[in-house]
């Protein structure tokens, strides 16, 4: 991605910019989903960072961690749930660059220096150009922030973009095909040019779990750094996959049905925003599309970021989306 293209996009301005919350409600506890398989929740709310879903695998050499979050204490949760199983975490798989999916790899490092992280090879790409950017942003906000706890949230999010490459993969996933990851028995995905330049997802197939990252996300897909297009052709290709549940990188886990849910509503949004209709009714329409998906407490969310992300990612900058869906812009 070129730095041209970079942006603080609605969810890091909105989220990932702001001070922490006063008074966060308390996560989600541990969740599991199916023998020695576990959903640790994440968060995503207004006016706080969130962190990605991290869902466990339980393998004869150690535990399988996929996404570990981005806050010290999403970390600690995956650290005391590798102490709770009395095993080792022998392996991390970061389905895709976002900082809420990759920020906990440094505790673990710490923790389980023989630890291999599995990932994509587009973080190096997002530091030359979206974290670089984002970085220099953090860096304005905090030379004018007087709030002692913003800052120190403003301090961590650098401290993430400066590590660097300790966030990164040790195996870099080029295709999709089947691996063993502490000794279970896994399909590693790879999707290109879809939320990002490289996503990852995990399939279990002796249970059926299918972790999607951030393919899926809820209360709205996130757009800031996507490919609209081949983030439906990823979806597309989700769905031909044997999957019993599906863990998305935000929100609550999906059945068949929700997935394919997800994708006629995706599939509308994509057609509304290539459309001349209101933006008001995009927002609609996807709201309905949905149905039960998305809680009516989630609801004003969802309506004021896909809103934004109808104007900005699906109705924006044409040369913008070229790049992040890996062409060139056109010659002028």
């Amino acid at each position: 991605m070129s730095p041209r293209s970079s942006r603080l996009a609605p969810l890091l301005a909105a989220l990932a910019l702001a001070a922490p919350a006063a008074a966060a409600p308390p996560t989600a506890p541990a969740e599991p989903l199916r023998p020695g398989v576990t959903l640790l929740p994440g968060r995503m709310e207004p006016g706080g960072q969130p962190d990605g879903n991290t869902v466990v695998l339980r393998g004869p050499k150690g535990l399988v961690v996929i996404d570990t979050g981005r806050h010290p204490a999403h970390a600690q949760r995956i650290l005391d749930l590798a102490r709770a199983e009395q095993a080792p975490i022998a392996a991390v798989v970061n389905t895709h660059w976002h900082l809420d999916h990759l920020g906990g790899n440094l505790a673990i490092r710490r923790a389980f220096p023989g630890v291999r992280v599995h990932a994509s090879g587009a973080l190096a790409g997002a530091r030359a150009g979206f974290l670089k950017d984002y970085r220099t942003q953090l860096a304005e906000v905090l030379a004018k922030a007087t709030d002692e706890a913003a800052k120190a949230g403003y301090r961590a999010e650098l401290g993430l973009i400066d590590a660097g490459k300790a966030l990164g993969p040790d195996v870099v996933v080029r295709a999709t095909g089947a691996a063993t990851l502490a000794g279970r028995q896994v399909v590693l995905g790879l999707a290109p040019w879809a939320v990002t330049e490289g996503d990852v997802w995990v399939l279990d197939q002796a249970t059926g779990v299918l972790a999607a990252g951030d393919l899926v996300t809820l209360p709205v897909p996130l757009l800031d750094t996507a490919c609209p297009a081949g983030w439906q052709a990823a979806l597309a290709a989700l769905s031909r996959e044997r999957f019993t549940v599906l863990v998305p990188g935000h929100g609550r886990p999906l059945d068949r049905e929700g997935l394919a849910a997800y994708r006629e509503g995706f599939d509308h949004l994509l057609a509304c925003g290539a459309s001349e209709r209101p933006v008001a009714a995009c927002v609609e329409g996807w709201l309905e599309d949905l149905g039960p998906l998305v809680p009516d407490g989630e609801r004003p969310f969802a309506s004021t970021l896909l809103g934004y992300y109808v104007q900005s990612s699906l109705r924006g900058d044409a040369e913008r989306t070229a790049r992040l869906c890996g062409k060139a812009p056109p010659a002028r």
